[in-house]
């Protein structure tokens, strides 16, 4: 089956360069199979007039949390380690399987209509996983169209454990009683997880697993190996979070005498196809051991900006080598997945720091968004560019719309003024799953108003397990201000203005 994107402006290859003349984008089956000047030949198969839209590499959100879809907007002005215990509940809340399908449409749809063609999605199935419920994170992805990574949250130690001074600062009955919920064993956990690393292998499915582990701190070193020995032996992309805060070089220093990063280098984690998602707390030795080992840092500026945990130093990590590929997160830290949001951030805050020669610009954000994203999955030949040979993961935005007129420079428009109302075209695999701004392959309206009636029924949970995690509020205050009043490397780059 063909498809022709028909007399259309293109943003080219592997550094998006603007094509001088309209061009014909021929899709056949998957791959695009040529690009070719406007009206060389009859456009063959489907014909889509692209006559007023920009073709572009479709979007790679490289890091997302569907499980906090329900608690959109429930929090503010909470520093990431005084927040992340309200979207983790202490007790189970009670959901259906189709509470989980709509909760992950959440994201899955805005992201589509954010120019999204890919997402990773690490997904908390604490403190008991449903087979059932995981396979409507799966379903609801496969419905909508859009290519994603699904990581199960991979850790074997509690998760208020993962934090120092937890025995100095909780009281004994409540310890006492955190310690008693039963967690999975490190085995079990890989024993499921493997089985889906058969059954949706990223080569063969465009819905896959990927391995996520969830933080060093949140693991005993022996699963963190465990973990890395099975990404290696299905040769799977693989993401974990490391030195969001400062807060956690502080943990890392008390948990291994060292900072993170050199404890991860140290048992020999760190590898390519490998994402350390957020990375903003980094000194130079750090940066220079991620351009060795070959990990990327995967940078999510909305969610970093909304609970205040700092600006990654970007430009230092390119000029190291290190690729940075892009992402949102979840929806609990910030409202949504729209990687309109990160690109535009991305471009306009990394101004804030050095000299304007080496600003991070509307290229360089675009790049991290499109082939940073590709080659943190292991795909950079694959994904990322509008180019023959690729697979036909690629967004067409409306140039008859303000963002692009007058149409100077399409990339700096797209970057600095274009948003999600301008999507009107996103195909997946070379299939087309937004057209006129309408999504093909599901009823938006009926699963938005499905998601509401769900969330009237959830609602009362959510307040009462947010009651609940109020208890142990006060003493992870405690510890956060404890940890802020210590010392960490002095050539840290700063990822915060002082107070």
């Amino acid at each position: 089956m063909k498809t022709t994107i028909v007399n259309c402006h293109a943003l080219m290859g592997e550094n998006a360069t603007p094509a001088p003349e309209p061009v014909d984008i021929e899709i056949d089956g998957r791959v695009i199979s040529e690009i070719r000047p406007h009206g060389a030949r009859e456009p063959a198969g489907t014909v889509i007039d692209g006559r007023d839209l920009l073709v572009a590499a479709g979007l790679i959100n490289g890091h997302h949390h569907s499980h906090e879809g329900f608690y959109k907007g429930r929090k503010d002005n909470l520093p990431l380690e005084l927040w992340m215990n309200y979207v983790r509940p202490l007790k189970p809340i009670e959901l259906t399987p189709r509470d989980i399908y709509l909760r992950t449409m959440i994201g899955a749809i805005e992201a589509v209509r954010s120019g999204t063609t890919t997402i990773c999605d690490d997904t908390n199935q604490s403190p008991r996983i449903r087979p059932d419920h995981v396979e409507q994170v799966f379903q609801a992805y496969e419905d909508i169209g859009i290519r994603a990574n699904v990581g199960i949250t991979l850790f074997d130690r509690p998760f208020f454990r993962a934090v120092p001074f937890v025995d100095e600062e909780f009281p004994k009955e409540l310890l006492a009683e955190l310690d008693g919920t039963r967690m999975y064993s490190g085995a079990e956990l890989l024993d499921f997880v493997k089985g889906l690393a058969r059954e949706r292998h990223p080569s063969t499915n465009r819905v896959a697993y990927m391995a996520a582990p969830s933080a060093p701190q949140r693991c005993t070193e022996a699963f963190l190996l465990d973990v890395r020995r099975m990404a290696d032996e299905f040769d799977l992309p693989l993401m974990i979070h490391v030195q969001e805060t400062r807060m956690q070089v502080v943990t890392g220093q008390l948990f291994y005498g060292s900072t993170m990063i050199e404890y991860l280098d140290r048992i020999g984690f760190m590898k390519p196809k490998t994402a350390f998602i957020h990375g903003i707390w980094l000194n130079p030795r750090e940066i220079e051991i991620l351009a060795r080992t070959g990990v990327s840092i995967q940078h999510n500026p909305p969610s970093n900006l909304k609970v205040g945990s700092g600006l990654a130093p970007v430009r230092a990590l390119l000029k190291a080598g290190v690729n940075v590929s892009m992402g949102t997160d979840g929806c609990g830290s910030i409202e949504g997945t729209d990687m309109q949001n990160a690109l535009y951030l991305t471009a306009l805050l990394q101004k804030l720091r050095g000299d304007h020669t080496e600003w991070v610009g509307a290229e360089e954000a675009f790049y991290a968004a499109t082939m940073g994203g590709a080659r943190a999955l292991g795909r950079e030949k694959e994904l990322g560019a509008v180019e023959a040979g690729r697979i036909a993961d690629v967004v067409g935005y409306r140039l008859d719309r303000i963002p692009f007129a007058p149409l100077n420079n399409a990339l700096n428009q797209l970057v600095y003024s274009a948003s999600r109302a301008e999507v009107d075209l996103v195909m997946v695999d070379g299939e087309v799953i937004e057209q006129d701004g309408k999504l093909t392959r599901i009823d938006e309206a009926a699963i938005i108003e499905e998601i509401r009636e769900a969330h009237r029924r959830i609602q009362p949970q959510l307040a009462a397990s947010e009651a609940d995690v109020e208890r142990i509020s006060p003493h992870y205050e405690r510890i956060y201000r404890r940890c802020q009043c210590m010392d960490i490397a002095a050539d840290t780059y700063p990822a915060r203005f002082s107070h």
